[in-house]
């Protein structure tokens, strides 16, 4: 009977402590705004992309073909997602990248829509639309992470050091 006692103890406890966690980290690093926030934040253009899975035309956007070096961020909440270090021309028509700063800053999603089986990427932090990844990269991670200019803004190295 103790046992038993001591063991639903131990499972509460835990799973308080778990959630609390995860509390915490929401609060501090999950900064979330309403949907009505972001519409009044982002153009109609960017909403369509980052919240209703659009797309931006090849070729067409911002980043596609610049080389500038710095970090690219979410449009949307700012999240730091890559850097220009991994930034390649895919030849897709869109901004692509070999590797996130940090994996755990994409959150990646089954996507079988237009009768395609692909895996969409969206924003850990906000769950904005980015684009998808694709197996086909170039080494180091064979990944091309191939995200709509529209869903990013960049913060140049040159701007950070004050150059």
């Amino acid at each position: 009977m103790r046992l038993l006692l001591l063991i639903a103890i131990i499972t509460t406890t835990l799973s308080v402590n778990s959630q609390n966690t995860k509390n915490d980290m929401k609060d501090k690093n999950n900064i979330q705004k309403t949907e009505e926030q972001l519409k009044q934040k982002l153009s109609p253009e960017e909403y369509d992309v980052m919240r209703n899975c659009g797309t931006e035309p090849p070729f067409t956007g911002k980043y596609y073909k610049h080389n500038e070096k710095g970090t690219y961020n979410c449009a949307a909440c700012g999240a730091e997602l890559f850097s220009s270090d991994t930034k390649y021309d895919s030849g897709s028509g869109w901004p692509s990248f070999y590797n996130a700063i940090d994996k755990k800053a994409i959150k990646e999603v089954m996507d079988n829509s237009f009768g395609m089986q692909r895996i969409e990427i969206k924003c850990a932090n906000c769950d904005s639309h980015l684009g998808h990844v694709f197996p086909d990269g170039p080494k180091p991670a064979g990944l091309r992470y191939c995200v709509n200019s529209i869903s990013l803004d960049f913060d140049s190295d040159s701007l950070r050091k004050g150059e």
